[in-house]
């Protein structure tokens, strides 16, 4: 998956936004203003950092050695980097859901309200 698929495939989850606000290269993915994703846009190869469920992300790590790291500049225990170039396009777009799910469900009922995803 490259840059452009990644950021497409981002973007087509609910309510999604994206910003740099780091620098100009690190694009943020965000629900509610959290992040759920991270990538530098002139990345070669093309990686992104994922929120993930410890022990699932342990499991990936352990499973795909090479394109699975501890998430880079991030907490290692919840997050992960992935390296695209190595991995299946179901797979990437599965935990990129994973970690939308898991940023929107972190989110307090008052954001929910105002994404209007509860009444």
């Amino acid at each position: 998956m490259n840059i452009e698929e990644l950021r497409d495939f981002c973007l087509s989850m609910p309510y999604t936004t994206e910003d740099t606000p780091f620098d100009e290269t690190t694009l943020a993915f965000r629900i509610g203003n959290k992040i759920y994703g991270l990538t530098n846009i002139d990345s070669i190869p093309t990686r992104i950092n994922l929120k993930c469920n410890p022990e699932r992300a342990i499991e990936l790590r352990e499973k795909y050695p090479d394109a699975i790291l501890p998430g880079y500049h991030m907490s290692k225990k919840h997050w992960n980097t992935l390296y695209t170039e190595n991995l299946d396009s179901g797979l990437i777009e599965e935990l990129i859901r994973h970690s939308y799910d898991l940023v929107f469900n972190s989110l307090t009922k008052s954001k929910r309200v105002e994404l209007g995803q509860i009444n």
